[in-house]
């Protein structure tokens, strides 16, 4: 029942997201922008991997000039909202997790999300940036480790006790208030669940599904609001989809060791990133935010 209410809630928000695009696009006929579709394509595959597409689309999108930059993060919300959506569906029917976990901890990301908007503006950007970059790393070389048998393993676990389901949950709640700061939710969920003695896969679920209902409520709203490059985002959503179901294959068929490593990886990286944005500051303060996604979303 939890996985229906789930999946009917997505698919809802995903269809009124395609008509608000296709309305706008009726408005102003386009045909997609191909470089759109490729620049998708590949960002996506690495997203549904858990790598996040926010920071190389930000980086492409400035090196290109295509996008002012004070539309670079509306663009990719837009651009990516369906493919977000892919991966929702995809992970959370796909990879097995404890659907009370899985609900809760969706429905307190979304919340902390919708909530955090007033709290997020009072929060010191900086120390938080700083302060999950330095965390992120510590926590990927305690997984790196247990990965060579230096410290306590983590499991394979798709449930939690009560008690560590709620840390989960509150942990969503937080990241979700974060994400008003431009900091994504992935690498951390992969990390607290992997740490916790979940399997890494359990994560996927969690943080697709989250960052899938946020892009496509929100896009809904921008798409019809924003003067967009509907070509660009014609592009990226065609782009987007099919590489998702290709790199959503790869993530269910690899092996549970590669995948931990792959969590070092992705941490790893995520780590850098929000010490490099909290280091160096933007002078745009909203394309910032968008770069910093790169760990995940929504995104």
């Amino acid at each position: 029942m939890i996985l229906i209410l789930l999946l009917s809630a997505l698919a809802l928000a995903s269809a009124i997201f395609a008509l608000a695009l296709g309305a706008a696009i009726r408005r102003r006929p386009t045909a997609p922008a191909l470089e759109g579709v490729a620049l998708s394509a590949v960002t996506s595959f690495f997203d549904a991997l858990g790598i996040g597409c926010f920071a190389p689309t930000t980086a492409y999108f400035k090196f290109r000039r295509l996008v002012p930059d004070e539309l670079i993060p509306a663009t990719m919300i837009t651009g990516y909202a369906l493919a977000a959506s892919t991966e929702g569906f995809v992970f959370i029917t796909a990879v097995q997790v404890d659907p009370l976990l899985l609900g809760a901890s969706i429905t307190a990301s979304v919340l902390g999300a919708v909530l955090g908007v007033s709290i997020a503006a009072r929060l010191p950007v900086t120390p938080i940036r700083l302060t999950l970059g330095l965390g992120l790393l510590i926590a990927a070389a305690t997984f790196a480790l247990s990965n060579l048998g230096l410290m306590p393993h983590g499991g394979a676990a798709t449930s939690l006790p009560p008690l560590l389901a709620a840390v989960v949950v509150a942990a969503s709640f937080a990241l979700g208030i974060l994400m008003n700061l431009g900091i994504g939710n992935f690498a951390p969920t992969l990390i607290l669940v992997s740490l916790l003695g979940m399997d890494p896969r359990a994560a996927f679920p969690i943080m697709m599904g989250s960052a899938a209902l946020l892009m496509v409520t929100s896009g809904a709203r921008i798409v019809s609001a924003r003067p967009l490059n509907l070509a660009l985002v014609l592009g990226m959503t065609l782009g987007g989809i099919p590489a998702v179901l290709v790199a959503a294959l790869i993530v269910r068929s690899l092996p549970l060791e590669a995948l931990r490593w792959g969590v070092v990886a992705v941490v790893t990286y995520a780590g850098a990133v929000m010490l490099h944005a909290a280091v160096v500051r933007r002078s745009a303060p909203a394309v910032a935010d968008a770069e910093e996604t790169g760990a995940g979303l929504p995104g």
